[in-house]
């Protein structure tokens, strides 16, 4: 599948024209990671988007007296650290290549440059991030209300 094909599917950037497409194909780069590299560690200050164009990422935390906790395995199409795009909080979690990987990223300068100078590029991105966000809090609070039901505590 061609890269413009495969961002066109990725919800951050579903309804962008095939032109708004190629501008950010012209902002974005590739970058290859082994099996079991680190992308980025939990802690570090946040500077990248990163879509996943084959292979494979385990996010993660590290639990004390646990070890490694896998959170989610994403695989090709799929996206991660686009939280560093709006916000200059420390990542939240660890991002390792499952298997040897390859993945476009944005970074956060080249993102805002492109926002500024496409207003409706902007728009659109921007309203699919608020819609992207709203669904995860959706599903963190139903998995929150499973557990909390499986307690006994609500």
């Amino acid at each position: 599948m061609k890269i413009e094909e495969m961002l066109e599917k990725i919800v951050l950037f579903k309804g962008l024209t095939s032109d708004q497409i190629s501008q950010l194909i012209k902002v974005a780069r590739s970058e290859e990671f082994k099996a079991g590299e680190i992308i980025f560690k939990e802690g570090e200050k946040g500077d990248k988007l990163y879509i996943i164009l084959s292979g494979s990422v385990r996010i993660s935390k590290q639990i004390p007296g646990s070890g490694e906790e896998a959170l989610a395995v994403l695989k090709p199409g799929d996206f991660f650290g686009e939280m560093a795009l709006i916000d200059d909080v420390e990542r939240s979690a660890d991002a390792i290549a499952n298997e040897k990987s390859s993945i476009l990223s944005i970074d956060k300068n080249s993102f805002e440059s492109l926002l500024f100078l496409n207003k409706d590029l902007a728009y659109t991105i921007l309203w699919n991030f608020v819609k992207t966000l709203s669904r995860r809090l959706r599903d963190t609070n139903e998995k929150l209300r499973a557990l909390l039901a499986m307690k006994g505590g609500f």
